[in-house]
């Protein structure tokens, strides 16, 4: 029997191996692959995301019909063994420690996270934000300036901090 496996988005589960599936303790099949141990948390929170490029946007959503902003990061943290909390602005208060960033958005790097009021995103690269929202509807991956230029323009404001992991 396998014991202490969990699903990668999360779930906790107990199985018995036959062949390339595992069977779950209600009977169910389970592709062994997509199995790993609950003490086996991804290296990098970030690849975690963008396996969800595409996936339709859904206010509140941290499910296979859809996510939100704050939901894309949680679920991606969850992965890699760092948990936080739901809402944007006290994911913000608790991820890493805050980091200075000027006009032109410059030393930013891979996995910091980007805030504004009520919306947060992952940059993929130094220019590269990856976030779910509502005018993609969808979690998309765009350069950070437009992203932020846009979401100014409609009146939610400015960029209000950056977080990069301790």
């Amino acid at each position: 029997a396998i014991q202490g496996l969990r699903v990668h988005a999360g779930f906790r589960i107990g199985t018995r191996a036959q062949g390339d599936f595992s069977r779950s303790a209600d009977n169910g099949f389970i592709f062994s692959r997509h199995l790993a141990g609950v003490t086996d948390f991804a290296p990098d929170f970030v690849g975690i995301a963008e396996l969800f490029l595409n996936v339709p946007y859904l206010w509140g959503g941290k499910t296979s019909l859809g996510l939100d902003c704050s939901g894309l990061i949680q679920i991606a943290l969850h992965a890699a063994g760092v948990a936080m909390p739901r809402d944007s602005d006290m994911l913000q208060a608790a991820f890493g420690a805050a980091i200075e960033i000027g006009d032109d958005f410059g030393g930013l790097r891979r996995g910091d996270l980007v805030f504004w009021k009520g919306h947060c995103g992952i940059m993929r690269d130094a220019q590269t934000l990856l976030h779910a929202n509502g005018h993609h509807m969808m979690v998309a991956s765009e350069p950070l300036r437009g992203a932020a230029d846009r979401i100014l323009a409609k009146s939610y404001g400015p960029v209000t901090g950056v977080r990069r992991m301790r």
